[in-house]
């Protein structure tokens, strides 16, 4: 006797059209069937009946209906995350292939946070490129919460940067490349610049760049200020661009944390320097995540070794 998942699966592979999950996914997104069906130019009852059909395949509800129209329960957000990963991945073939067409040898979509940006990933890309100078490389900086969902989805093949230690894990490979430490850094003209040591009192009438609030090292920090006193910087600025950061830096008497590595460089050429004072947080491990080995091209398993490589040399 043939299974529920069995039962489903061979509905799934028999009858499942892209043209119903592409229904799905705008259903989900603009909370309105009749707004969804316009965008696909279908009529809303064709619409009304491609969902009624999607949930007697999977035998199950998808939306909750309200007066504003229709929202994804947890089967439907299920659905339509599965439904764009296969849209992700149907556009991926296509990119690849076009890429060989056009004489490229593949494509690798890259994610970076802060701390793998300014050494670590060019190192990695130099390497991918004489090995393979015709791989399309295309890389898109960000934090943890906006790229790790983008490469669940399939639009980023992997995220190099500071891992996660709590959310996505379960979801993701991880693959720690090495530890990094965290710096407090400041221009050459700052007061602090030449101080030796430098204490927290010294740091305290001082404003500070810091990284967003859904960052690890951002809740560090603030537990840190809470220990201290429940301190509160006179002024501060969020931010995880280096070039910004870099600029504020010179403009103004702030202090900035950087990972150890991104700062070094800028510190040896005498733009930013070091304070005398051991950061007591911050750190962890650098790495690479991605949803599966399956999932990787050829192009992207090349940069991972390509990665290995230059995190060996730094």
């Amino acid at each position: 006797m043939a299974t529920k998942h069995s039962r489903i699966l061979n509905r799934a592979l028999t009858r499942l059209k892209l043209r119903q999950l592409r229904l799905l996914v705008a259903v989900g997104r603009h909370g309105n069937i009749q707004n969804a069906a316009r965008e696909l130019g279908v009529s809303q009852p064709a619409a009304t009946k491609m969902i009624q059909d999607l949930e007697l395949d999977f035998e199950v509800k998808l939306f909750q209906r309200t007066n504003r129209g229709v929202i994804p329960n947890e089967f439907g957000e299920t659905l339509i995350r599965h439904g764009k990963l296969i849209f992700a991945q149907v556009s991926n073939a296509a990119q690849e292939l076009d890429d060989l067409n056009e004489g490229n040898s593949g494509r690798v979509v890259i994610g970076t946070l802060l701390a793998a940006s300014p050494s670590l990933l060019p190192a990695a890309v130099e390497i991918l490129l004489k090995d393979r100078p015709r791989v399309a490389v295309k890389i898109i900086e960000g934090t943890n919460e906006v790229l790790m969902p983008a490469m669940l989805s399939g639009e980023i093949d992997l995220v190099v940067g500071r891992l996660p230690l709590h959310r996505h894990r379960k979801e993701i490979i991880q693959e720690k490349l090495f530890e990094e430490k965290i710096l407090a850094v400041v221009s050459v003209q700052h007061p602090l610049a030449d101080v030796e040591p430098v204490s927290f009192d010294n740091i305290k009438p001082f404003g500070w760049i810091l990284p967003p609030l859904e960052t690890t090292l951002r809740r560090q920090v603030d537990q840190f200020f809470v220990n201290r006193s429940q301190y509160v910087p006179p002024l501060y600025v969020e931010s995880v661009s280096y070039l910004a950061n870099r600029a504020l830096l010179q403009a103004r008497d702030l202090i900035c944390l950087m990972p150890a590595h991104v700062a070094l460089q800028d510190i040896a050429d005498g733009y930013l320097k070091q304070l005398n004072w051991t950061v007591p947080f911050g750190t962890g491990p650098v790495g690479v995540s991605y949803r599966s080995a399956d999932s990787l091209s050829p192009a992207s398993k090349v940069f991972m070794q390509a990665l290995r490589q230059a995190a060996a040399a730094m």
